[in-house]
């Protein structure tokens, strides 16, 4: 069946010489990976590896078997480029952690466009703005919300997180739940715009702190997410 679709490049994957493996997020069809024979050494072809670079917003048309087997790209173009997101350094190491990060968390072959609508627009947030030091604290606990596992902030004046609950409370009941500084810097994101959330003050451990705590609450509700390796980075970059 050939379908056509938007995309947003996930992940890529060499594969073999001149091969791509790409992990795309549909608008139509989820999840889907791609076999793009030949397209590394390909100077002539209508599929060039550089439209498959993180992130990148596409439009597609492929041909899907539905067989769970990689499908194939026919065609492929770039939906809305960006000016800065794969130019600028900082940027860039944020790109490289949030395609880490989705990758993990996003692998249902099923539509979701209010997700992908999420997606796109965050992204082209990024691309326009130069104040991002807090973009994926943000990013990621508004993501909760597309993902079925977002807390329950009906009762935020309790100082204790219980990650395991997802909920915060007035006492420490289990080994699940967490207080400190980087708790209620935590709750200060909720409710809070993308634009809003830059002006949150955090020093470099407090924001190490609430990013480590955010992956730590979605080992615990998201079956098979693991840690990207890029953390180390982004918690470099951002003091």
């Amino acid at each position: 069946m050939v379908v056509t679709t938007a995309a947003i490049v996930i992940h890529s994957l060499r594969y073999g010489e001149a091969d791509l493996i790409v992990t795309l997020f549909t608008r139509k069809y989820g999840v889907r990976s791609y076999l793009l024979k030949g397209v590394l050494k390909s100077k002539k072809g209508k599929l060039r590896a550089a439209l498959f670079q993180p992130l990148t917003l596409l439009d597609i048309e492929a041909v899907h078997k539905d067989k769970n087997t990689l499908e194939r790209i026919k065609e492929a173009k770039v939906r809305m480029p960006y000016q800065t997101l794969h130019l600028d350094f900082v940027k860039t190491s944020m790109v490289f952690f949030i395609s880490e990060m989705l990758k993990s968390l996003i692998q249902e072959e099923e539509t979701n466009e209010e997700l992908y609508e999420y997606l796109e627009t965050t992204f082209l947030w990024l691309d326009a703005h130069d104040q991002i030091g807090n973009f994926h604290i943000i990013f990621l606990i508004k993501l909760m919300q597309y993902l079925g596992c977002y807390p329950d902030i009906s009762q935020m004046q309790f100082s204790w997180f219980n990650m395991y609950d997802g909920c915060f409370q007035s006492i420490s009941t289990d080994a699940f739940c967490v207080e400190g500084v980087h708790v209620e810097a935590f709750k200060e994101f909720f409710g809070m715009t993308f634009e809003g959330s830059m002006n949150i003050k955090l020093t470099k451990k407090v924001r190490k702190d609430i990013l480590n705590m955010i992956l730590g609450y979605f080992e615990l509700h998201l079956q098979g997410f693991s840690k990207p390796k890029s953390l180390s980075i982004i918690n470099e970059i951002f003091r």
